[in-house]
């Protein structure tokens, strides 16, 4: 099989097996397997919830009005217990994890969510399990992304994921809700999510109601337009990570009919007008195109126009020629100072950096 990056998203009902507390035995069988796969060789990233469960759970379980502050509290607490029991349960398998706490304003501000996608980055590179949830402590209405379904199909774009697991305690998502109607079937396959779909997830009641399977389809739609597959499965099932990774049937499978790479590039084709120009050499021409390398500051030889990290610019030629558009990872004023340097003086340039290249392959289109 070859490597993946795979997203394994745990509600709370998965972390408690539907208890007040956190079941540390069904969490270590799911290691198990998440550390399977990292030793076949793919990247995996848990997005966790549990948060205020654990807290909860470590405080003795207090009566508590249920305020907004109170279950920020009880985050603030929890979000350490929950990191410390992933952290000794990667470590029985001789695996790091690394905590990410993220809020929608972390990922709808362009800079920040570049910023997320390199911490993601330097943590997979150096074969670091990143462990997410959403930083309940500090988010508030306004902020929160609204759920860690939504929130793992976020982290899987921010991670150029190529499957989604969204493991709940329900089987799948069914024709009907299976606890009240003998006859509901389950769905295996959905390549098209459209209104009568949303108002059957919606319109349900208990784990299949919103908040339930509502969130889920719309993480699954969010994550499919991305080029990435999508899992809806029972967080019990036997080998539940295992199977859904070497493509085995399990729950429902919402497919993606492009690559994450193909509609990364789609979006720079299609998406905003470029805010820059970046005029190259001829030798960084010709790597780029005949190479496919990515585009590296020594070939840069000027930088037309004011834009920020993170814009999509227009790469041209000496002869005044478009080359392509692509996404460029500094500033036009930082590209100006390291313009024609080599990209191991970028920091000394600087005094920081943000990686060697200008634009990443990935990253650019060639007309």
């Amino acid at each position: 099989m070859a490597k993946k990056t795979i997203v394994v998203k745990l509600g709370t009902s998965v972390l408690t097996s539907g208890t007040s507390k956190i079941d540390r035995a069904h969490m270590v069988e799911l290691v198990r397997q998440c550390a399977e796969l990292y030793k076949q060789g793919h990247d995996i990233i848990v997005v966790t919830s549990g948060a205020i469960a654990a807290g909860r759970e470590h405080l003795g379980a207090p009566e508590l009005a249920p305020t907004m502050a109170n279950k920020q509290m009880l985050a603030a607490i929890g979000q350490s217990q929950l990191i410390f029991i992933w952290q000794s349960l990667f470590n029985i398998y001789g695996l790091n994890v690394g905590q990410m706490l993220l809020t929608r304003a972390d990922l709808d501000d362009r800079e920040r969510f570049l910023n997320a996608r390199d911490t993601m980055r330097a943590l997979l590179d150096n074969r670091i399990v990143p462990i997410i949830n959403e930083n309940d402590a500090v988010a508030t209405a306004e902020i929160k992304v609204g759920d860690n379904d939504n929130l793992s199909a976020l982290a899987a774009i921010l991670a150029n994921a190529d499957t989604l697991m969204l493991l709940t305690d329900q089987a799948g998502l069914f024709t009907a809700d299976p606890r009240s109607n003998p006859d509901a079937k389950l769905i295996e396959v959905v390549d098209v999510i459209d209104d009568e779909l949303r108002q059957l997830a919606g319109g349900t009641v208990g784990g299949l109601g919103t908040g339930g399977m509502a969130t889920k389809l719309q993480a699954a739609e969010i994550a499919c337009r991305s080029g990435i597959d999508v899992v809806i499965a029972a967080g019990v099932a036997e080998d539940v990570v295992l199977r859904v990774a070497e493509g085995k049937r399990v729950g429902t499978l919402f497919p993606s009919h492009i690559t994450p790479l193909e509609s990364r590039k789609q979006w720079i084709l299609a998406g905003p007008p470029p805010s820059g120009v970046i005029v190259i050499d001829d030798g960084a021409v010709n790597a780029v195109r005949q190479k496919g390398s990515s585009l590296l500051p020594k070939g840069i030889t000027e930088v037309i126009a004011t834009f920020k990290r993170g814009d999509i610019v227009q790469v041209q030629t000496l002869q005044g020629k478009f080359l392509g558009r692509g996404i460029c990872r500094y500033t036009s004023d930082e590209l100006t100072i390291i313009a024609g340097c080599h990209s191991c003086d970028i920091e000394s340039k600087l005094g920081y950096g943000y990686g060697a290249v200008a634009i990443h392959r990935d990253d650019l289109v060639l007309f």
